[in-house]
């Protein structure tokens, strides 16, 4: 694959899902201008829903790469190839997350995108909200912006977990707005990535602007343990 095919395929998915996605789902997008036109930047925000990975992607005016579960690019028949094709056109890197290695390959292969001057996308609550709630973020978000010295663009998806509740199922038309903040760097903390007081602080800072712009109730804990409980 050359360099220039995944833009390519890029720009053929959004001119075909674009004006579907605009009919349908009437996004209204707010702060676009917030996100650097070139160079590596993090993409950091809430989730409500599977569709929340279609939808920000190409809401985009660059390409915004993102780890996905590896299962969605691996499936057979005819509908295996069009979603690997698809997943991957928009920015999916495939990481196998099951595991106890499975946080440090998705931290890795965010770092080097970044490395590689793109925009990565994360969702430091690491899961899906079960209830609409923000829930605590992981602290891969801070160790990604002090390793790479990329800055953070928070952002808040509003409105997904109406069209598709559950997070499965074919999505229904309705009204979605994606709203993103100011960069946010944190460069004092440089070379302080393994200083978990630091990764924690880093971590709520991009939590508080993701709830600011969201107007989501927060619950300290992690959304992983409220699904467990």
């Amino acid at each position: 694959m050359t360099p220039e095919e995944p833009l390519s395929r890029f720009a053929l998915i959004k001119a075909v899902l674009g004006p579907i996605m605009r009919l349908m789902f009437r996004p209204r997008v707010e702060g676009a201008e917030n996100i650097p036109g070139t160079g590596p930047v993090i993409l950091a925000g809430n989730h409500l829903t599977f569709i929340d990975s279609m939808i920000v992607p190409l809401c985009c005016d660059r390409q915004v790469c993102f780890i996905g579960k590896d299962e969605y690019v691996t499936g057979k028949g005819v509908k295996g190839r069009l979603m690997a094709w698809f997943f991957t056109g928009v920015g999916m890197i495939p990481v196998n997350r099951d595991g106890g290695r499975g946080g440090v390959a998705a931290l890795m292969t965010g770092r080097q995108m970044l490395e590689e001057g793109k925009a990565f996308s994360i969702y430091p609550e690491g899961t899906r909200s079960p209830d609409g709630r923000l829930y605590r973020g992981r602290t891969g978000i801070a160790r990604l912006t002090l390793m790479t010295g990329a800055p953070v663009v928070p952002f808040a998806v509003i409105g997904t977990d109406k069209i598709q509740p559950g997070g499965a199922g074919v999505p229904r038309p309705g009204k979605v707005t994606i709203r993103f903040g100011e960069p946010m760097e944190f460069s004092r903390y440089e070379g302080m990535d393994r200083d978990r007081y630091v990764l924690r602080a880093v971590t709520d800072s991009v939590m508080a602007e993701v709830m600011r712009l969201s107007g989501q109730e927060y619950v300290d804990m992690y959304a992983t343990k409220a699904k467990a409980a």
